[in-house]
């Protein structure tokens, strides 16, 4: 035979586990410094501007 579950304490288990990765979710997103997500935003940029340095054409442009 099978074990024997109470589905009360299955339901609110998983919603335990449900709350927690939500919270671990918000932790990385929300849980930097400002110096954190200065250098992140920073990064980006030089990205952006890295990359439109080898453009061949301007965006929006015709060619000319």
């Amino acid at each position: 035979m099978g074990e024997i579950v109470n589905l009360r304490r299955a339901r609110k288990t998983k919603s335990r586990e449900a709350a927690e990765s939500e919270a671990a979710a918000n932790r990385f997103l929300f849980g930097r410094t400002k110096d954190q997500r200065r250098r992140v935003e920073a990064e980006r940029e030089a990205d952006v501007r890295r990359l439109d340095a080898h453009r061949l054409e301007k965006p929006g442009g015709d060619g000319e």
